[in-house]
């Protein structure tokens, strides 16, 4: 439980004081946003389940785009700047958020983190969410586009047990397929239910390690550029 923010939970905060927070969340949110619309840049809001394959799908990212577009990336982490130091090797400009406590990112971090970042230099920017199938969806960080990293790993039913950042996102990349041989997983019960939970379904399976499916994906970061 976020002890900033309490999570939606009126024992902790009261339900006007979170809409306040949110509103004001919202407010700075909408600002980021002008900017990276105004310079260009795509910002995207990476989410997911720790282990689901962020960081790696980031750095095959790079790897792909490092002669055509220039990367940036936040990323949030309770502790260390381990997901940041893979991010900056990778060739991406990462700035790590360290929230202590707090189990997500919002407009307040990330607009602080900017600071620290080339931001307008910047054709991509990624803001890798904490670790979380819950509270990140709650709050927008200007982001153009939600993308959630479901790993195969991670059972067929996760999209219905943690339905509101599926309805939220615009895309969901089942990652880690790779590892598919190896795991009892019915990818068309996983798909399934990813499809009854988003309000338009989008899907793409990759994997970091071998490179399958990144080609679409990186096709649809390519479509949503300014």
């Amino acid at each position: 439980m976020c002890e900033d923010c309490g999570c939606g939970d009126p024992e902790l905060v009261s339900v006007d004081v979170h809409e306040h927070l949110l509103a004001g969340n919202n407010r700075l949110a909408e600002h980021l946003r002008e900017h990276f619309v105004q310079a260009g840049v795509l910002a995207i809001n990476l989410m997911g389940s720790p282990g689901a394959g962020k960081t790696a799908v980031l750095e095959r990212t790079a790897s792909a785009f490092a002669e055509k577009y220039r990367l940036g990336a936040v990323s949030g982490d309770l502790a260390t700047d381990r997901d940041g130091e893979r991010l900056r090797r990778a060739g991406i400009l990462a700035k790590t958020i360290t929230t202590g406590s707090a189990c997500h990112l919002d407009a307040k971090l990330v607009h602080d983190a900017l600071h620290e970042v080339p931001w307008r230099e910047l054709d991509l920017f990624f803001i890798e969410n904490v670790g979380n199938l819950v509270c990140p969806a709650i709050y927008d960080l200007g982001q153009a586009a939600n993308v959630v990293a479901l790993s195969v790993t991670e059972g067929e039913d996760k999209p219905l047990k943690y339905p509101v950042i599926f309805e939220r996102a615009d895309l969901v990349l089942l990652t880690k397929i790779d590892l598919l041989p190896h795991l009892d997983v019915d990818m068309n019960a996983l798909r399934d239910a990813v499809r009854r939970v988003m309000k338009a379904p989008a899907i793409i399976a990759v994997s970091a390690k071998t490179g399958e499916g990144m080609g679409e994906w990186l096709a649809w970061l390519e479509a949503r550029r300014p």
